[in-house]
């Protein structure tokens, strides 16, 4: 019944995510004359045609995800046919750019509107990329945080694996010292030969209230543990609509540059190893995502759908050719030039680029279903 509801989930999502960005073309394209022949449901091969309205044509297909449209010219080879009354190229030259750029646009209306209640109705924790500016977020009020010091790892040998202090535990005590950051160990145990740990361990996630004490010998100020810092207690405060639609806006930002730099390192890494980097998912990595989303209730569930809303929104917007990016760049080549760009050397173009896209999908298909075994 789990994986039910999660393949649901699963198919739910990607064809949300891709039928709101083809309303976007769908809409544009209507408000600028342009003809939108077909509006269809799922993916190629066609099943029926559900019913005709306003010159296009609504239809499900076969495959069951997401969804497109078909704008009349778009793959026109004559100047003729691609100038023709209600053809994408007859339309103006902003109103091609607000066409290409809607889906986009749509995608990222979904992600803020979802991460704005998200933030507002659900107390949703922004992504943070460092400590640092989770401590400044907590002192400015935007969380609800309090620090201590996590004992990562002890090191083999060490005065502190001879005094037994257990890895994952928390520091509460330094010679009867309140523990907060690293850096307030480093100042107690300067200079020092010996001090006293008080310390909780951590069990199934939760720091336990019980404590335990361990006598240590330093050696050069060190006792021998790994120590990073460990948010307790995390939680959110009240957030009104104006707060939480910043801070929708501000994680935006932080997973649009997130996506940028691992496209940048996805590329790099397939041309100097030949191999997808650890972090970069496909579909069924997605369809994992979704499943541990699913398991974790509908506010995970959904925060993923924002996620993957922005990615889409991203992916599309590059200049690479057969996205909408790319698209865009020949849109803007014409009005820089004052002339289409030659359409042989255009559909070649956005071909060859499509041929490269599915092959991108294989690699990194493959590559998940290698990380499943």
């Amino acid at each position: 019944m789990t994986v039910l509801v999660s393949t649901l989930a699963f198919v739910l999502l990607l064809s949300l995510l891709i039928l709101i960005h083809e309303w976007g073309h769908f809409a544009a394209a209507r408000k600028f004359g342009v003809v939108v022949e077909e509006f269809g449901f799922g993916l190629p091969p066609k099943m029926k045609k559900i019913f005709k309205q306003g010159g296009t044509v609504f239809t499900i297909n076969w495959i069951p995800f997401g969804g497109f449209v078909r704008l009349k010219g778009e793959n026109a080879l004559t100047e003729k046919d691609r100038r023709a009354k209600g053809s994408f190229g007859a339309a103006p030259i902003h109103g091609r750019v607000t066409i290409l750029l809607a889906g986009v646009f749509m995608n990222l209306m979904l992600a803020l509107t979802i991460l704005t209640v998200g933030f507002s109705a659900a107390g949703w924790i922004p992504t943070y990329l460092s400590y640092d500016e989770m401590r400044v977020a907590g002192e400015a009020g935007e969380i609800n945080v309090d620090f201590s010091v996590l004992i990562d790892s002890v090191v083999g040998g060490s005065n502190a694996a001879i005094s037994g202090i257990p890895a994952k535990s928390i520091v509460r005590t330094i010679n009867g010292e309140t523990i907060t950051f690293p850096d307030d160990i480093h100042s107690i145990q300067e200079g020092k030969s010996h001090v006293t740990y008080v310390v909780s361990r951590i069990e199934d996630g939760k720091v336990l209230e019980d404590t335990e004490r361990y006598s240590v010998q330093l050696t050069n100020g060190k006792a021998g543990v790994v120590i990073i810092p460990f948010p307790q207690n995390l939680s959110a405060p009240h957030r009104g609509p104006v707060q939480s639609l910043m801070l929708a806006l501000r994680e935006a930002r932080v997973m649009t540059s997130q996506t940028v730099i691992g496209i940048g390192k996805l590329f790099a890494s397939l041309a100097s190893t030949g191999k997808v980097p650890e972090g970069i998912s496909g579909i069924i990595g997605i369809a994992q995502l979704t499943h541990g989303a699913v398991q974790e209730g509908l506010t995970n569930y959904l925060r993923l759908v924002a996620l993957l809303s922005l990615s889409l929104a991203v992916l599309n917007v590059l200049p690479f050719p057969a996205l909408d990016g790319g698209r865009l760049l020949f849109v803007v080549a014409e009005w820089i030039t004052r002339r289409p760009v030659n359409r042989t050397f255009e559909m070649t173009t956005n071909a060859v680029g499509f041929v490269v896209l599915i092959l991108l999908i294989l690699v990194i298909t493959f590559n998940d279903i290698i990380n499943l075994f």
